[in-house]
């Protein structure tokens, strides 16, 4: 098949659905497919130039809403000769382009929310979401309504989606995410990301990687560690990943605060052997996430046998959970603290067992391959036409009165 994802960026800090897109990318070639990307970036953009993954940049966008006049005459023009479209992502141009220049075309579109209905944002963002309500019936109601088929990663995304606007129809399907295998020579990684921090050899470390942003609960993880950390000399806190200044400013201020600004390591966006090697370093994987649709990093950790101390806030928890895989809590800072507390409680013996049970899980249901043929499922059934419901298929679902 010719498949071509329509995504708003593919900047490595926007977070999980660029490394999403370009890791499904590379499983569909694998098995004969032929993949491209469009996006609203500039075509100049920096992070484009060595790029494997063929990518049309249609920008620069205008904007926050990314508006960009290129887009749909790029894909009316384009747009027939793939077997499908993958929208990536709500609230921004692309995906009415997607709707504007595919519906008269007989080109079948997709749309993956990744977690944009979460009615957490509602209920955090009034004002934003009042905002939205201004043009959801003429553009965001009528990309999902008319689209073959609206993507969740998880059960509890698609039941979690309906809960935002009473004006809501789509066909809805379940197609579980994944993530490549993390590289297996753990040891030289280890060794390269103590060669980088060495103060941090000797340390027990808890690992906060990814996007640094309110909605991750960062300051939740950094007050429930202040009042364990004195149980245990040795516990460090690293967080990597990207923020805006001002929010990373904040956080270090509640560290200062709290008093334990010298057990918390900021190593700002890893990438590479860095990345990998601060997975190895550590001894467990915090994510007390308010909102999370999948979790790429939660799952990154699985996949590198590190048990992870998540919120069930995060999509993915009920798996985590029944895989003996890590602890789940409330998003609050005592649902932090307990998570802590219990894998602080954990013998060695027991911690041993959760590293087999999280690589064990990560490879049973969360491998990018898994997630390629389970995309090809669907692709392929509306292709041939086929009648009967698909895995993960649902009827249409309309919450119109």
């Amino acid at each position: 098949m010719k498949i071509l994802h329509l995504i708003d960026t593919l900047d490595p800090t926007a977070g999980g659905p660029a490394e999403g897109v370009r890791q499904s990318a590379q499983a569909l070639a694998a098995l004969g497919h032929h993949v491209e990307a469009a996006t609203l970036d500039a075509p100049d953009a920096a992070f484009l130039a060595h790029d494997t993954l063929p990518c049309t940049a249609l920008g620069p966008a205008r904007g926050t809403y990314g508006y960009t006049p290129r887009v749909v005459p790029w894909l009316r023009e384009q747009g027939p000769r793939f077997d499908a479209v993958i929208v990536n992502g709500l609230w921004q141009y692309h995906g009415f382009a997607a709707w504007r220049a595919l519906r008269t075309l007989g080109v079948p579109y997709y749309v993956f929310p990744h977690g944009m209905l979460d009615p957490w944002f509602k209920h955090t963002y009034p004002l934003k979401h009042l905002k939205k309500w201004l043009y959801w019936p003429w553009a965001e109601y009528h990309v999902l309504r008319d689209a073959r088929a609206v993507l969740f990663t998880t059960e509890e995304e698609r039941v979690l989606a309906r809960q935002s606007f009473w004006l809501y129809r789509a066909s809805e399907r379940v197609v579980s995410y994944g993530t490549a295998v993390p590289p297996a020579d753990g040891e030289r990684l280890r060794r390269c990301f103590y060669d980088a921090y060495p103060a941090l050899a000797h340390r027990r470390l808890v690992l906060f990687l990814g996007r640094i942003h309110e909605k991750k609960g960062c300051d939740c993880l950094i007050h429930a560690f202040a009042n364990v950390a004195r149980r245990e000399p040795q516990l460090h806190l690293v967080f990597a990943g990207p923020g805006s200044d001002g929010t990373i400013a904040e956080l270090k201020t509640l560290a200062t605060t709290l008093g334990i600004a010298e057990r918390i390591t900021w190593a700002g966006m890893l990438q590479g052997d860095l990345k990998w090697g601060a997975f190895y370093a550590s001894e467990v994987f915090a994510l007390p996430s308010h909102q999370e649709n999948f979790g790429i990093a939660v799952v990154e950790a699985l996949g590198c046998g590190l048990p992870v101390l998540i919120s069930d806030k995060v999509n993915i928890w009920r798996e985590v959970a029944a895989a003996g895989a890590g602890w789940v809590a409330a998003d609050t800072v005592a649902g932090t603290e307990r998570n802590l507390t219990r894998w602080l409680e954990q013998d060695e013996t027991r911690q041993a067992v959760m590293r087999e049970h999280a690589a064990a899980v990560f490879h049973m249901r969360f491998t990018v391959q898994a997630y390629a043929h389970q995309l090809l499922d669907v692709l392929e059934a509306d292709a041939l036409h086929t009648p009967e419901t698909a895995p993960g298929e649902f009827p249409s679902y309309s919450s119109k009165p």
